[in-house]
């Protein structure tokens, strides 16, 4: 079992930067690929990011690839996610997930509660 926590949303102005951290509880953390996903309001989950177990692999989104950074450090039991030259259509309640990894939900088994991420023009 592996309990997700995020934290570091907010309100930023457009051009801005913030870093998200997502907190995971459990022993086997450093098994999993870690993913962070977003949902906007009236629209449907997407993925933005992943990294492998390792910390060697990564893979973005073509919306954010430049912009974001997908980082973990498995002995934190943590995974970030560096978000610069924020938009307003970057706008949204951010989760990230543990679970084999790719950009398919269904690729992931746990889940975070998410994080409000606002960003003002």
């Amino acid at each position: 079992q592996v309990q997700l926590v995020e934290s570091g949303g907010g309100l930023v102005q457009a051009g801005g930067s913030l870093r998200l951290s997502c907190a995971a509880s459990g022993r086997t953390f450093s098994r999993f690929a870690m993913g962070w996903f977003r949902q906007a309001p009236g629209k449907e989950r997407e993925f933005v990011a992943a990294i492998s177990w390792t910390g060697g692999a990564t893979y973005y989104a073509d919306s954010v690839k430049g912009r974001f950074t997908i980082s973990r450090d498995n002995a934190k039991n943590t995974v970030y996610l560096q978000m610069n030259t924020l938009k307003p259509e970057d706008t949204a309640v951010y989760y990230c997930a543990a679970g084999v990894g790719g950009s398919y939900l269904e690729e992931y088994d746990y889940w975070g509660q998410g994080t409000q991420v606002t960003v003002s023009s």
